[in-house]
């Protein structure tokens, strides 16, 4: 049996409800705070196992996860609303559990025996496992044995135990410390800088990354290609944003299942006109795509093609410069069209359809081209690529060619469409992502990334190896999983109060 010293930092009717079902379950409640001091204090003075928390600012903080993770305390928190997993997703804690969820459920996820879900919406039964596989069950377990194995480990010399919330080193970057959380309506202030000091995170320095995906008209595969460039950049321990810049056709809210009442990047937009952009409006109008490998924002686009004057050129350049300082990556999935004659003479100040994707072109870092490995899908993509070629320097362009498959192009597709590309573009090192009809499929008809949905998929892992070899320079560090603390074989369980 399993006996696990909690302490609770609850409102009274969801303490009330957990606290029987705790009891017969044979753990013990060694305090019952009402805000973060008082957690810190009956950290100090009780030594809990684990703290279960409501996904509050009062009681729940940067400094609370600091002090837990020096002392080998897990924290569950217990989210009512979106609002308090966007809050708790910021401080980087991923153990929450809704706020009505039963003790079996709660003790789940205490034990690492959950199942984490892919989405906010999602049952619990459809996701993964939050580090690859159940842990090892907290607390003190009773019977034979149970003192020596118990007294046997925890050296002196032994790195202090708790939970690894860090995202992974970024492939040739130097470690920074952790961002801040963002403080919501009610949370003030917040002092996150002793976890800060207790558990660097590492990243990227500086001003975050645009890349920019684009590719000619006929359905390329851009939004599909965006959407998984960022997945697995965020799989990497980076912070992504996803932005749909297209003013044509946005197409990445249905694609991930999202609702697009409310067209996030044009929100954005007219935020950054107005010099209103701030990190609580973003997080306000940004949905979180959540997975257990790394989950992103998403700023999805215009509903309505007719409302394309509300992207202009400079409301998406200030965008686009404002979200570069929060993340580290900032991916954007572009419109098709490059033209840029459709102003009138007489008239400088008109707005111009296309001017969202030549800016985010224009202010990208790196740029991906796609285009489809058939024939229609390559004279498409090679009558505009000289138009590309006039707008950027080709130096920051990555091309990618979407499906390459022999029905389409014959035995040896892979050659043949290298050959087509590097005769008639002069285009030398190409991408080429393999077609999986099946695993795309299952992943629209999920409203997932092929992370999640297929992940031995093909076309997943061609995006993997591209976004590895040309868009993250380096073998990425994982993190070690750091050991829970194991209980000292003379301390004794108080009652439960």
């Amino acid at each position: 049996m399993t006996v696990v010293l909690l302490a609770l930092a609850l409102d009274r009717d969801t303490e009330d409800r957990l606290l029987p079902d705790i009891i017969d379950h044979g753990h013990v409640i060694v305090a019952r705070p009402a805000n973060v001091p008082e957690l810190l204090a009956a950290i100090d003075r009780h030594g809990p196992d684990a703290l279960i928390v409501a996904a509050s600012a009062g009681t729940l903080t940067a400094e609370l996860l600091a002090a837990s993770d020096a002392n080998g305390i897990r924290v569950v928190a217990l989210a009512a609303t979106d609002h308090d997993r966007r809050y708790v997703a910021d401080l980087g804690l991923h153990e929450v559990v809704a706020a009505d969820a039963d003790w079996v459920e709660i003790e789940r996820v205490l034990t690492m025996g959950a199942v984490i879900p892919l989405r906010i919406d999602d049952p619990p039964d459809r996701g993964g496992y939050a580090d690859g596989a159940p842990d090892v069950v907290p607390g003190r377990t009773t019977g034979s044995g149970s003192s020596g194995s118990s007294g046997s480990s925890g050296s002196p010399d032994d790195p202090p135990p708790g939970r690894h919330r860090g995202r992974r080193a970024g492939p040739g970057r130097r470690a920074k410390p952790a961002r801040q959380p963002v403080p919501g309506p009610e949370q003030g202030t917040a002092a996150p800088s002793g976890r800060a000091a207790a558990e660097p995170v590492a990243g990227l320095e500086g001003p975050g990354i645009v890349i920019a995906v684009w590719g000619p008209a006929g359905a390329p595969g851009r939004t599909t290609l965006a959407i998984n460039i960022a997945a697995e950049i965020a799989a990497a321990g980076h912070t992504v944003v996803l932005a749909d810049v297209d003013t044509y056709s946005g197409s990445i809210a249905p694609s991930l299942g999202l609702l697009d009442e409310a067209p996030g990047f044009a929100a954005a937009c007219r935020l950054a006109g107005a010099d209103a952009l701030t990190r609580s409006e973003f997080e306000r109008i940004a949905h979180r795509y959540n997975s257990p490998r790394g989950a992103f924002r998403v700023l999805t686009g215009i509903g309505r093609p007719s409302r394309w004057p509300e992207l202009s050129a400079e409301r998406v350049s200030r965008t686009i410069a404002t979200l570069r300082g929060w993340a580290d990556y900032v991916v954007l999935d572009t419109g098709f069209s490059l033209e840029s004659d459709e102003e009138i003479s007489s008239d400088l100040f008109a707005p111009r359809r296309n001017a969202a994707t030549l800016a985010a072109l224009g202010i990208a870092d790196r740029v991906v081209a796609c285009g489809l490995a058939d024939p229609v899908g390559m004279a498409r993509f090679l009558r505009v690529w000289g138009d590309l070629t006039e707008v950027i320097s080709t130096h920051r362009v990555h091309v990618v060619m979407n499906r390459v498959r022999a029905s389409a192009v014959g035995l040896g597709a892979a050659g043949q469409v290298s050959s087509a590309l590097r005769r008639f573009g002069g285009i030398e090192a190409a991408v080429l992502v393999p077609h999986d009809q099946a695993g795309v499929d299952a992943a629209v008809l999920t409203g997932r990334t092929l992370r999640d949905a297929a992940p031995r998929s093909p076309a997943r892992l061609g995006i993997l190896g591209f976004v590895q070899r040309d868009l993250l320079t380096g073998p990425e560090a994982a993190p070690a999983r750091r050991p829970w603390r194991r209980a000292a074989p003379w301390r004794r369980a108080a009652p439960a109060t």
